[in-house]
C-alpha cells in the first residue's frame, strides 16, 4: 500500500516566502545558467552571419563596410544593447562566483557559512556590475 503525504495546494505561491538562501541561490544559479545557454546559442546564430562576409574582398572587410560589419557597429550603438550586455555580465559573474561557492562547499570548506557566502556573492556580483557600468555605457550617448 501506498501512503498519502499531505504536500499542501499546488496553486499555493505563497511558498516562495518560505524559501531560504540555498533555495533562492539553487534558483538564481539554475537561472543565471539557462540564461546563459540562451546567450550562447543566440550568440553563434548572430556569429554565423559572418560566413557569408568572410567570403568578400580584402579591401571590403579592412574597410569595414560588409553586412557582418555594419550590423555589430549598428548594435552596439544601441542603449538598449549595452545594457543588457550589462545585465549579461551581471549573470555571468553571480554564475561563476556560485559555481566558485558550490565547489567550496562540495570540497567541504565553508559548510557552516553557507548562507554568508551566497550572500558575499550577491553584493560581490552586485560591485562589480555597478562598477562596469561606466565602461559598458561609455560612448553611448
Amino acid at each position: 500500500m501506498s501512503q498519502s503525504h499531505n504536500r499542501g495546494l499546488i496553486e499555493d505561491f505563497g511558498r516562495w516566502r518560505e524559501f531560504r538562501a540555498g533555495m533562492w541561490a539553487w534558483i538564481f544559479h539554475k537561472f543565471t545558467g539557462w540564461v546563459l545557454v540562451g546567450y550562447l546559442f543566440t550568440h553563434i546564430a548572430v556569429l554565423s552571419t559572418a560566413i557569408p562576409a568572410s567570403g568578400q574582398e580584402t579591401a571590403v572587410l579592412q574597410a569595414g563596410d560588409d553586412v557582418y560589419t555594419q550590423t555589430i557597429v549598428t548594435l552596439e550603438e544601441l542603449l538598449l544593447v549595452r545594457i543588457l550586455e550589462v545585465g549579461l555580465l551581471a549573470v555571468a559573474v553571480f554564475h561563476i562566483l556560485n559555481g566558485t561557492r558550490l565547489l567550496f562547499i562540495d570540497l567541504g570548506v565553508g559548510l557552516e557559512s553557507q548562507d554568508k557566502s551566497f550572500y558575499a556573492s550577491l553584493i560581490l556580483t552586485g560591485l562589480i556590475t555597478v562598477a562596469s557600468v561606466p565602461t559598458f555605457l561609455a560612448g553611448a550617448f
